[in-house]
């Protein structure tokens, strides 16, 4: 078992009020994509809040949504988002979000058993955003293995 999960931050700016018509559709799918993930496997915790999703949460704006959530794996984590009914929701983002021209997406590693805060979440996109991929703050494209993992397999062959 690693010592360490993958934590991932994803925002989005709403092209309307997420109570609004255009909105609707992606509001509905809500619930039903978010239990996908809460069953996942490799899921270990989202952001929400009693409600259940976390639309209420403005940290980056009125206008912003945001999703952050843990994972075993960066495979676990892939495997829900483009392998999944997820894949649905996000192939459909340009009807609901404007398109962001900074990164709005982040990975980082965290110790198994740590909750990031939201503002764990912000300081490590700002990291990105500032200085590009490092193993602080990285994207899909640019991905480092967990802290240890090398140390981990050498030992264990």
């Amino acid at each position: 078992m690693s010592s360490h999960h993958i934590a991932q931050l994803n925002i989005a700016k709403l092209l309307a009020p997420i109570d609004s018509p255009p909105l609707s559709e992606f509001v509905d799918n809500l619930d039903r994509i978010n239990a996908l993930a809460d069953e996942a496997p490799g899921f270990v915790w989202r952001l929400q809040t009693e409600e259940g999703d976390a639309t209420g949460i403005d940290f980056f704006g009125a206008d912003y949504i945001v999703n952050l959530s843990v994972w075993r794996s960066i495979e676990a984590l892939n495997t829900y988002v483009y392998h999944s009914a997820h894949v649905e929701i996000l192939r459909r983002k340009k009807e609901w979000f404007q398109k962001m021209h900074e990164a709005h997406m982040v990975l980082w590693w965290v110790p198994a058993g740590h909750i990031p805060s939201i503002e764990e979440a912000a300081q490590k996109l700002s990291l990105l955003r500032a200085n590009g991929p490092a193993l602080e703050a990285f994207t899909y494209k640019k991905s480092f293995s967990a802290p240890g993992q090398i140390l981990e397999v050498a030992l264990n062959s």
